[in-house]
């Protein structure tokens, strides 16, 4: 049975109320089977049928286990209320139950979506009456636009219940604001929000201090981060682990992995229980750092402090070894994760690919890629992302572009980084026509190239020997907002290196400083190499104590050039012992 009641505002029809008689009640991500096998799968009691299944909501909570709930009890008269219950950082919801929304909240919602006028928006709002009804939907409202990160229609919202409205804000409403307002890199606008709360002899939450903090880590202001910590221990509020996790977030998020780090250390000195979330942001952190060894200490750690690792740390991990290609110990883990009583979801499932890509295995990856699939976890683009590279990577290109085309067969629309992908496969492959048909299809989806696919360009140009190509995506690049990277000027001059032009290419490694870049091992070990192949071993030695002075170490690769410099016993003895020297005295910022 539906209703519907209409409201005007004003003389005009603001908001048309359309009433259901059972409001919509969230499923979790996960498919729910009616066969007998899925649900025991999923730890919930196979007596339950269908139709009682959806009657009682099955859903997953924040500690990641099952419930059965009826929406009834969540509704706004009894349990369901946001009032006064405080906000969970890092989360869209409250004791893991998503909000409810009323009809009159469901059509305030798309209203706010739809309205970009904050002052058409608080004209609105002043024509409805202030019940508690209308406070609780406001509030569920602007915690189910933080789900979406709407954050403009949030700020609108909550600054009318600060200014306009006849509400007392509760510490939930100025949460709210101080997030929108960090989200937003408007740091002032939080802090201001911030001593409103204290002015109206409102309590900050740790949340409050949380979200306060992010703010300003956002902005590259650690300074006043440190503030935040003293003022909470001066209150009586020692920081516990959803304030270092907020720190720590907001620093990994501006690429500060060194601080972070010194955090992280503090907070167990400070005798701060790290938590699930704080273990799985430390892996992840050495993950992407290709230190995968210590983000299985780390793992190790996290169990012997009783800690519960959840999918999500599982995953992480899986990422790490598959940044390093370790593709056995991925899949360990990946074991390890299912015998730990999760299901594997989408994101564990691309891990897993991405270690057999990155060793080298497609097939292995294709394998992965069928199994999730039989295992009904339905792939999503990144999973074809990652088949395209791992053909593109062995060469595969033909069935690089085949996984690309069943991408769009899926009905999935390709991303920049599809594109990219398989511009990457034929660059490497030296098929010119088709790294050009690729960017004119970019070009026609509207995309616009961005540094990865003008390298791509620029390295297929090269393997081939057209330079004139080539410098011309170069002043393409310099001439637009497009600046190139580091990666882009190690492309060109490894292939200036290697065609024996050594006055462009030293040409090139002395513009970095005016470019505002600094030269990587890559960089160091691709002029060398282009001296290596003349056999000028001396020249190598200088290139190599230079790169030593600017702080660059050598890797693998600087040493196989040094040794394909020598030409005597002697010199590669000498090589030999610099080397092994050097990697005694390199010394790693994250080892904990």
């Amino acid at each position: 049975m539906i209703t519907k009641r209409q409201s005007t505002f004003n003389g005009s029809d603001r908001f048309t109320i359309e009433a259901v008689l059972n409001g919509p009640f969230p499923r979790s991500r996960f498919s729910v089977s009616g066969s007998e096998r899925t649900l025991r799968q999923r730890g919930k009691d196979p007596s339950i049928t269908l139709g009682e299944e959806r009657k009682q909501n099955i859903f997953l909570d924040k500690r990641g286990k099952w419930r059965i709930s009826n929406p009834k009890k969540l509704s706004r008269k009894k349990g369901g209320s946001l009032r006064g219950r405080g906000w969970k950082y890092g989360s869209g919801f409250v004791d893991g139950v998503f909000p409810v929304l009323s009809p009159m909240a469901q059509q305030i919602l798309k209203f706010v979506q739809r309205e970009s006028d904050a002052a058409k928006i608080w004209a609105s709002l002043d024509t409805l009456p202030p019940t508690h009804n209308l406070w609780d939907d406001l509030i569920s409202i602007s915690v189910q636009l933080r789900l979406n990160k709407h954050w403009d229609p949030i700020i609108s919202v909550c600054e009318w219940i600060l200014y306009k409205s006849s509400f007392h804000p509760d510490v939930l409403c100025y949460n709210l604001l101080i997030d929108a307002y960090g989200q937003k890199l408007q740091h002032k606008k939080a802090e201001s929000v911030y001593l409103q709360l204290l002015e109206a002899h409102c309590i900050p939450t740790e949340d409050t201090y949380a979200l306060l903090l992010r703010a300003y880590c956002t902005c590259g202001l650690l300074e006043k981060c440190e503030a935040v910590l003293t003022e909470m221990r001066k209150n009586g509020t020692p920081p516990g682990a959803v304030v270092y996790n907020a720190y720590m977030d907001g620093l990994l998020k501006g690429r500060n992995t060194v601080k972070a780090v010194e955090i992280f250390r503090r907070m167990k000195s400070d005798q701060c229980r790290p938590s699930t979330d704080t273990y799985t942001m430390m892996i992840n952190l050495y993950g992407k750092a290709n230190q995968s060894a210590t983000a299985l200490k780390v793992f190790d750690e996290m169990k012997t402090e009783k800690c519960k690792p959840n999918i999500c740390t599982y995953t992480a991990l899986v990422n790490a070894f598959a940044r390093d290609g370790l593709c056995e110990k991925a899949e360990e883990i990946f074991e390890e994760l299912q015998e730990a009583g999760h299901e594997p979801d989408v994101y564990a499932y691309n891990a897993l690919m991405e270690a057999y890509s990155r060793a080298g295995f497609p097939f292995g990856s294709y394998e992965i890629f069928t199994l999730m699939q039989h295992m009904g976890c339905e792939p999503d683009t990144a999973s074809y992302n990652i088949m395209v590279d791992a053909f593109g990577r062995a060469g595969l290109h033909e069935e690089a572009e085949a996984v690309f085309e069943e991408l769009k067969q899926q009905g999935m629309t390709p991303t920049m980084k599809s594109h990219m992908l398989l511009l990457s496969a034929y660059s490497k492959a030296g098929n010119i026509p088709k790294c050009e048909f690729i960017m004119n299809q970019m070009h026609k989806s509207g995309l616009k190239p961005d540094t990865f696919a003008l390298n791509s360009m620029l390295n297929a140009y090269g393997r081939v020997g057209r330079f004139e190509k080539m410098e011309e995506v170069l002043t393409a690049m310099e001439n637009s907002r497009l600046e190139g990277d580091i990666s882009t000027y190690n492309i060109l001059i490894n292939i200036y290196g290697r065609a024996g032009f050594l006055s462009r290419m030293e040409e090139l490694f002395r513009s970095l400083v005016s470019r505002g870049l600094k030269a990587d091992v890559v960089t160091w070990t691709s002029k060398m190499s282009a001296y290596a192949r003349k056999k000028q071993y001396k020249r190598c030695l200088e290139i190599f104590e230079e790169m030593i002075d600017a702080g660059c170490y050598p890797d693998g690769g600087t040493a196989k050039v040094l040794l394909a410099s020598c030409t005597t016993d002697e010199q590669i003895e000498q090589v030999t012992t610099v080397i092994r020297s050097m990697h005694k005295e390199a010394r790693n910022v994250f080892d904990i």
